[in-house]
C-alpha cells in the first residue's frame, strides 16, 4: 500500500502543480487578449479617423473643383462681355452679287445694324445674356453659358467694290440675308490724240 499512497500524493502532487499552470496560462490568455482587444480597438480607432480623413479630404476636392469651375465659368463669361465676339454668316458669291446669310439669333430685326463702304460691310447687334430673362428675387445662377452673350460684330472685305446703294436685307427667325450687288464700272475707251 504504500505504494499506493506514494502514487496518489505524486498524482496529488502533480495534479496541484498542473492546476497552477492552467491558472497561470488562463492568467497570462487574458492578459493577453486584453492586450490584444486594445490593440484593437487602438487599430480600430486609426482606421476611423483614416477613413474620415480620407472622405474629408474628398469633400474638400469636390468643393475646390466646384469652386475652380464656378471662377472659371466667371471668368469666361467676363471676358465674353469684354470682347467683341462675331457673327456666324455664310457668304456666296456669283458673277454679279455676293449673298451673306447671318445668324442673329434672340434679337430683333431693331437690333440689327449693318453698314457699307467701298468693299466691305460690317454686321453688327448685342446679344442679352439668357440670365437676364430671370428675375433676382428667383436666385437664378449660371450654371453654362455657352450662348454668345454681349456685343458681336461681323466685318466681310471684298475683293470688288459693291453698290453701296442696291444692298437689300431681309430678317427672317433670327436670320438676316443680304443681297450686295457688285459695282461694275464699265470700260471707258479713251481716245489718244
Amino acid at each position: 500500500m504504500v505504494k499506493s499512497e506514494t502514487i496518489d500524493a505524486e498524482f496529488s502532487e502533480k495534479k496541484e502543480k498542473f492546476d497552477e499552470k492552467k491558472e497561470e496560462t488562463k492568467e497570462r490568455i487574458n492578459e493577453t487578449k486584453e492586450k490584444f482587444d486594445e490593440k484593437k480597438e487602438k487599430g480600430k480607432n486609426i482606421a476611423d479617423n483614416v477613413i474620415n480623413d480620407f472622405y474629408k479630404s474628398i469633400d474638400e476636392f469636390k468643393d475646390s473643383i466646384k469652386n475652380m469651375q464656378k471662377t472659371a465659368d466667371q471668368r469666361y463669361s467676363e471676358y465674353k462681355k469684354s470682347t467683341v465676339q462675331t457673327i456666324d454668316i455664310d457668304l456666296v458669291e456669283t458673277k454679279e452679287m455676293y449673298f451673306i446669310k447671318a445668324a442673329v439669333p434672340g434679337v430683333t430685326k431693331e437690333d440689327v445694324s449693318i453698314e457699307a463702304g467701298d468693299n466691305d460691310l460690317t454686321i453688327e447687334t448685342t446679344f442679352k445674356p439668357y440670365i437676364e430673362e430671370f428675375d433676382e428675387e428667383e436666385g437664378a445662377e449660371v450654371i453654362v453659358s455657352a450662348i454668345k452673350s454681349g456685343r458681336c460684330v461681323k466685318t466681310v472685305r471684298f475683293s470688288n467694290s459693291i453698290d453701296i446703294e442696291k444692298i437689300t436685307a431681309k430678317f427672317t427667325n433670327g436670320i438676316v440675308k443680304i443681297t450686295i450687288p457688285k459695282l461694275i464700272i464699265p470700260k471707258h475707251k479713251v481716245n489718244v490724240e
